[in-house]
Parts: structure tokens; sequence; C-alpha cells
């Protein structure tokens, strides 16, 4: 039975005491981080950094704050509230759940093709370290990638969260140490990364265009796209972020507080609900602090190896070329920097998989008042399958692709594509493999649509959602501060504005695929459509029963 109105809330976990006490609670900053790390610091801001030099840090620095204050919003309220932004969706205006159950499909559709990207870069790692990049037309990578999705599948089955925090909690210590040490080993220009926070004009260099066609037949604005998607994580990673801290059992109560309850902790400025609010903010802190130095880490190994070589990491070489930020040091490094490449992706594509998992079962839960543990497994079971079935066969779609011979001779394009980054040396064991005809590959391009939805437009909406929540269902005491509120109010604008930017100045990325012109804007309205039509019929069989 829940409690009368009137009577006191008792908090039933002890408040840490010490600033260290504090300190420690980080743990699912930890996770959101490590996720990043993988796919956004080691490859785009390396990316980043080769193209655009120390300039490009302050895209990276303005997204971390946006999507910080998009956390922050987000699980503020699942601290004073004990319920999720999911069951909160489903008052939102039009029909009722409509929102979760768009937000669901997304993540279907959506969450295995990172998975499918993730496993990707994993096995074209695995192909130029075993040194079988040539077997196929490159084609291979896509069978280790399935290999390693295997192994990945039946870890996320037998663990749980605990597992993957003490995983990436790992990952991101042994990073951060390492990070810090090369960085302080090749001294760069402190004065430029500096002034690279300021805002200023972005443009691709000259030589990028004759070596690398591929990236310049996208305009910046596409490019930094995939740096805004990537950087910091996606709409449900946060929205993960939020079930992991209800799990970690911040500002839980015996029961969701009623409205005269909620009034209690705001007037009490000691009450410890309102003293836990601090624990997400820390964890916050600490994981987008992480993540913007990782970025200038990485930023700065791009701009001071790689582009004064003109190489730019891409589909064939998305963690090969970053061997040389260590090796430049000593040959000795090169195992290392191998071993946490794997360790890193792996946590990666661990992690993402687990995301899958866990806004699936918040969507369903939300939906469900009977929820409970053995439903969850086996839903749980259910998405592992689905998530890593469609994953596959994107692998094989991409398998098939590479290994096809061209009915024509390849356009000059394509074979400047596979050429560039070979230029510096023939023998060097960073350079791409050739592929059969000079036939370019998809990774990045297949990612770059369902990026910008889920890591550009979906956090835009998350922040009108962190609004709305606010305003709802919280006395004025305990909402958002002005600068919070206005924090989420300027990134809604700036991620739609960013979303609809990137997707005008799409192009095509190959004959056999689509125009990711159009894809995220039909993706969104079929979406959408689904989801209205989906909200009905459950809004049929609950009037039914």
């Amino acid at each position: 039975m829940p409690p009368s109105s009137d009577q006191p809330l008792q908090h039933t976990l002890p408040l840490p005491g010490s600033i260290g006490e504090w300190l420690k609670v980080f743990g699912p900053g930890a996770i959101v981080a490590s996720l990043t790390i993988g796919t956004g610091e080691l490859i785009f801001s390396t990316r980043g950094g080769a193209l655009f030099g120390y300039d490009i840090l302050f895209v990276f620095v303005v997204i971390s704050v946006l999507k910080w204050g998009l956390v922050v919003a987000a699980s503020r309220h699942i601290v004073l509230t004990g319920v999720h932004p999911y069951q909160r969706m489903l008052e939102f205006p039009g029909p009722r759940g409509w929102l979760p159950l768009m937000l669901l499909i997304m993540s279907i559709l959506c969450v295995p093709v990172w998975i499918a990207f993730h496993a990707g870069v994993i096995g074209n790692l695995t192909s130029w370290v075993t040194g079988t990049e040539h077997v196929m037309d490159g084609g291979v990578d896509y069978l280790w990638g399935a290999c390693w999705l295997t192994v990945v599948l039946t870890l996320v089955i037998a663990g749980g969260y605990s597992l993957l925090e003490r995983v990436q909690l790992f990952i991101v210590t042994a990073l951060l140490s390492c990070a810090l040490i090369t960085l302080l080993l090749y001294r760069p220009d402190w004065v430029a990364m500096l002034t690279g926070v300021v805002p200023g004009s972005l443009a691709y260099p000259d030589w990028v265009s004759h070596k690398y066609p591929g990236i310049t037949a996208d305009s910046v604005w596409v490019e930094v796209t995939r740096y805004v998607g990537v950087i910091g994580g996606g709409a449900f990673d946060y929205l993960a972020w939020t079930s992991w801290i209800r799990q970690k059992n911040w500002g839980s109560l015996p029961h969701k507080p009623t409205d005269e309850q909620l009034q209690q902790i705001a007037q009490d400025l000691r009450h410890p609900v309102r003293l836990w609010m601090r624990a997400p903010v820390i964890d916050s802190a600490i994981s987008f602090a992480l993540i913007v130095l990782f970025s200038a880490v990485f930023v700065a190994s791009g701009a001071l190896i790689l582009g004064p070589r003109e190489i730019v990491p891409d589909d064939s070489n998305l963690l090969n070329l970053q061997a040389q930020f260590v090796t430049e040091i000593s040959d000795w490094l090169l195992p290392l920097y191998v071993a946490g490449a794997f360790l890193t992706m792996l946590g990666t594509l661990y992690g993402t998989t687990e995301v899958g998992v866990v806004i699936v079962d918040e969507i369903v839960r939300s939906f469900n008042d009977s929820w409970n543990k053995d439903k969850a497994l086996k839903l749980k079971r259910v998405i592992v399958l689905w998530s890593g079935l469609v994953a596959m066969l994107v692998l094989a779609w991409l398998f098939v692709r590479q290994t096809q011979v061209f009915d024509s001779d390849p356009e000059p394009s394509q074979v400047a594509v596979v050429s560039a980054g070979m230029s510096e040396s023939a023998s060097d064991s960073s350079s791409p493999p050739p592929t059969r005809r000079g036939k370019p590959r998809l990774l990045v391009a297949l990612l770059t649509p369902v990026s910008l939805l889920t890591g550009v437009l979906a956090c835009g909406l998350i922040c009108v959602l962190n609004l709305w929540m606010d305003r709802r269902f919280l006395p004025a005491a305990l909402r958002m501060p002005g600068w919070l509120s206005l924090l989420n109010g300027l990134a809604a604008l700036l991620f739609v504005l960013i979303g609809a930017r990137g997707w005008w100045d799409g192009h095509k990325v190959d004959q056999t695929f689509v125009e990711t012109r159009w894809f995220p804007l039909a993706g969104l309205i079929l979406m959408a459509g689904l989801s209205l039509v989906a909200a009905r019929v459950v809004r049929m069989r609950t009037d039914g029963e």
C-alpha cells in the first residue's frame, strides 16, 4: 500500500559524507563515457583532428556541455520522483503512449545498426592485426565482426548492470591513464588547443579532395553532424542512464511520492532526496569531463600525426592509423595500443547491446504495471536475439556487397578512395587494403542517417521532454534552475537546427544504397505514423479489458 500523503518520507540509501564518498558514486557515467570513447573519441575525434586540426575542438566542447545539460535534467527528475521519462511520456500531448512507442520503434530499428557498426569496426581492426585485410577484397572484416558479435551477445545474456559497470570502469580508467601520458609525451601546442575551443569556421584542407573524394563528397555540415551524433552518446544512452540511476537507488523512496510528499521535499532544503540530486550531477560531470579530455587527446593526435601526413581514418582504416600515435614513441607500444583498442571497442559493443535491452525493457515496463524480473529476463533474450539477428543481417549485406565484382570499371573517385593513405608508403601497415576494382566501403555512410536520428534529432526531443516534465509534474521549488532550463532549451534548438542542416546537405552514399537526405525524414514520418497507430491499438485493447 502506498503511504498516506502526510506520512514522512524516509530514504533507504545512506547519503555519502565526504567528497571522496560522493566521487565514488561515479558508475552510470562511466558506462556512457566508455560507450562513446570507442566510436566518438578514438575514431571521430581523431578524424576531426586530421581534417580540421584544433579548430574542431569547439564542436566537441559545446556538444558535450549541451548533452550534459540534457542528462542532468533527465536524471534529477527520476531522483526526485522515481518516475522514468518513458513513463512520463505516456502523458505527453497526443494519443496516450505514442511518444514512447515511436522511440521503441526507433530503437529496435537503429540500435542493431549501431551494433553492426561497432562489430564491423572490431572486424576491421582484427583483419589488420591478423594480416587478413586482403582476404575476400576486405569482406573478411564483416566475418570477423560477426564472430566478435557472437561472443559479445553471449556475454550480454549472461551479464547485467554490475558486470557492465565493472568492465567499463576498468576500460575508462586504463584509457584515461594512457591518454594523459601520450598527450604529455607529444607536447602539443597548448595555446592552439585552447584557442580551438573558440567557435570558428571549418573547411576541408585542399589535399582531402584529392586523396579522399569520398569524404569531400559530403559537406562539412554532414561531417560535423556525424561528430555531434557520436560524441558524448545518443538519446537512448541517456535514457538508459536514467534507468541505471534507479538501479543505483539514488533518491529512491519506498513508493512514488504523492503531490503532497513532493511539497514536503520542496519545503525542506536538506531533505535526503534533494541532496541525492548531487549524485547524477557529479556522475555526469565526471563523464563529460572525461569525454572532453579524450576528445582533446585524440584531436591533438590527429592534428599532430595524421594531418601533416595527409591521412584520415576512413572505412578501411577506422582504428589502424591511430596506432601511429604510440609507435611514434616506440614500436614496443604497438601491442599496448592493439589491446587497448580491442578492449575499448568490445566494451562499446557490449554496452550498446545492453542499452538496447534496457530501453526496450523500460518502455514495456511503463505500459505494464505488473512487470517483474521473470518477464524482464524473457524480454532481454528476445531483444538480444533481435538485435543480434538484425546486426548479423547488416554485416551479411555489407559482406555480400563488398565481395561482389563491379559490372563496370570503377569510377576514378573510387580508385582514389582506395589509394588514399597508401601514398605514404606501400609497405605501411596502416595503409588501406585494396578492394576489388576499388569498391568503397559503407560503414560510416551506413551510420550517418542512424546517428542523425538517435544522436542529434532525438537528443533535441529529449531536451523538449525535460522542459515539459519539469513544468508538468514538479512543484515550482523543485523545478530546474533557470540556467539548466535555458541550457535544455538552447540544446533542443541547436540539435534540431544541426540535424536539419545535416539532413539537407546529405548526399548519395552509393548507387545501391539509399539517399541519406531522405532516409531520416522518411524514417521519422514512418515511425511517427506507426506509433500513432500502435497507440490507438493499445488504447482499444486497454478499453476492451
